[in-house]
C-alpha cells in the first residue's frame, strides 16, 4: 500500500491523472477496454481513475502510460503548467504525516528522467515494485539516515551519501529512526 497514489489531501494530482488519462487515452484512439488489455490494468480500475474515484499504485500508472506510449509524468503533470520539465506534484504519501514523494521535474533521456524530493517520516517505509529492465535510481540523502533494501539486502545511507542501482528488482526505502529522512531521488530510463 505504500506505493499507492491516494486521494486524501491530494485531489489536485488525482484530478490531473483523471483528466490526463482520459485525454491521452482518447488521443491514442484507445477504448477503456483496449487500454485495460494493453496495460494489464483492469477496465474497472481505469474507469475509476478516469472518474477520480480510485487510488492507484505508481507502478500501475507506469503500466498505463507505457500502454499509451506516454511517460508517467504525462499522467501526473498539471495540464495548465507551461514548463515541460517542472512538475512539482506530490504523488505519494506514507503513513507518517511527514512522508511524501514530491516529483520535482523531468528531463529527456533515452525514455524518461525524473527528479523527486522525498521525505520519509520516522518509522515509515516505501515498498516499490520492480521497474522494467533499463530503469535506474540515483538517491542523494540530504537529512537523516535512509535504509535501502535491494532484493532483500539492507544497507544504511546517512546524510551526504548516495546510492545508484537498477530499479528492475524489488526494493524499499525504510526510515528506522524517529526523525525524518530526506533525499533526492532521480529515476532514469
Amino acid at each position: 500500500m505504500g506505493n499507492i497514489l491516494h486521494s486524501q489531501g491530494r485531489s489536485d494530482v488525482l484530478a490531473h491523472v483523471s483528466g490526463n488519462l482520459r485525454r491521452l487515452r482518447q488521443a491514442a484512439g484507445l477504448s477503456q477496454i483496449a487500454l485495460a488489455e494493453a496495460s494489464g490494468i483492469s477496465r474497472r480500475m481505469i474507469v475509476a481513475v478516469e472518474g477520480g474515484d480510485a487510488n492507484i499504485s505508481l507502478s500501475s500508472l507506469d503500466k498505463i502510460a507505457a500502454a499509451m506510449g506516454v511517460g508517467f509524468v504525462d499522467l501526473v503533470r498539471d495540464p495548465d503548467r507551461t514548463s515541460l520539465t517542472d512538475v512539482n506534484e506530490i504523488t505519494w504519501r506514507g503513513t507518517s504525516p511527514e512522508s511524501l514523494g514530491l516529483l520535482l521535474g523531468t528531463a529527456p533521456a533515452a525514455h524518461e528522467a525524473q527528479m523527486w524530493l522525498w521525505t520519509l517520516g520516522g518509522n515509515d517505509r516505501y515498498d516499490a515494485e520492480p521497474d522494467p529492465q533499463g530503469w535506474y535510481e540515483m538517491l542523494l540523502i540530504t537529512e537523516g539516515t535512509l535504509t535501502l533494501v535491494l532484493s532483500g539486502v539492507e544497507q544504511d545511507y546517512p546524510a551526504g551519501t548516495f546510492a545508484i542501482y537498477s530499479s528492475a528488482q524489488s526494493y524499499a526505502y525504510i526510515n528506522k529512526r524517529s526523525e525524518p529522512a530526506k533525499f533526492v531521488r532521480n529515476v532514469v530510463s
